[in-house]
């Protein structure tokens, strides 16, 4: 057991946080597996960000995007995601995820489900109700989460990986959302200012605010009242996610190898330190404020190393 503690804290030294790009949070807890598995991550998480980033990068250019584009990048995602399922293509970037995706016998539901979300992004500018933030989560947060799950929870034979007997979505889905709630709180600032809302009208209605407010806000640094009773809202939403969240790593934790379960609380302690920087009442929600710094990241790394090994019998 001695050597596997030296390895984790030798891996915690090689981790370049400074260098880790947008929400890196996933592939900081990943670097914890082995080369393969982390490589396998890499490329799914890679795959899902392109998608993203096109899309998102689009609107901050510009708001409205007309009926021919959206035709465009509606083709394009599935053309992408149609790939997945073997159909050929030049682009060397899909025939490694393809590879990825066969040798780790990754869901291909989860793609589709991914897929869809952008699908939704590329047709709307947000909500109506929670509801149907909930359902956009299932593909925008609950899909790359049950990716990472899933290769937590594979098993090895000397000549292949087996897939988890396990329902990975179930198991993934209380993080994900807890994550994502945290994540358009942290980076309410900069999405307004990039033309992207991810805060539910209905809940906005109940607190006689418009989507127009917000952008108001971001730019002007002002807080309404009544957004700290949004944002209030959704951090009940998130305490709910929170500790259901506790519980299923809770019942992982007997059947995990080390370095599985050790990521798996790593990036729950990552997103945890944001909800813990969230104040309702006095907060500005700028991102800076709420977005660890690399150091401070690499020590809520490292204080969850060391609390799993002193755990250890």
């Amino acid at each position: 057991m001695q050597a596997t503690k030296l390895k984790i804290r030798e891996i915690l030294e090689e981790i370049q946080f400074d260098k880790l790009n947008k929400h890196p949070n996933i592939l900081i807890s990943a670097g914890f597996w082995e080369p393969d598995r982390y490589h396998a991550a890499s490329i799914c998480y890679q795959f899902m960000r392109k998608i993203d980033d096109m899309i998102d990068n689009r609107k901050a250019d510009m708001k409205t995007i007309d009926d021919c584009e959206k035709s465009l990048f509606t083709n394009k995602v599935y053309d992408w995601v149609d790939c997945l399922q073997g159909i050929a293509s030049n682009d060397s970037s899909l025939s490694e995820i393809i590879k990825i995706i066969n040798a780790y016998h990754i869901p291909l539901d989860l793609f589709h489900n991914f897929a869809k979300s952008m699908i939704y992004d590329i047709h709307n500018d947000g909500f109506p109700s929670f509801t149907s933030f909930l359902e956009y989560t299932e593909g925008a947060a609950v899909a790359p989460a049950s990716v990472f799950l899933h290769l937590c929870c594979l098993s090895e034979t000397h000549t292949e990986y087996v897939t988890p007997v396990k329902d990975i979505k179930e198991l993934a889905r209380p993080c994900a959302i807890f994550s994502y709630i945290v994540h358009i709180i942290r980076d309410f600032q900069t999405d307004q200012l990039n033309n992207l809302n991810y805060f539910a009208e209905d809940i906005l209605r109940e607190n006689n605010l418009q989507p127009a407010d917000l952008k108001i806000m971001a730019q002007s640094g002002k807080i309404h009242p009544n957004f700290r009773k949004v944002v209030t809202t959704y951090l009940d939403y998130a305490r709910e996610y929170k500790q259901k969240t506790e519980i299923v790593i809770q019942q992982l934790e007997p059947q995990l190898d080390q370095r599985y379960l050790l990521s798996l609380k790593i990036i729950f302690g990552l997103y945890l330190e944001i909800y813990k920087r969230i104040d309702t009442e006095k907060g500005s929600f700028q991102t800076a404020d709420l977005t660890p710094t690399p150091a401070e990241t690499k020590k809520i790394v490292k204080e969850t190393i060391l609390s799993s090994i002193e755990k250890e019998p």
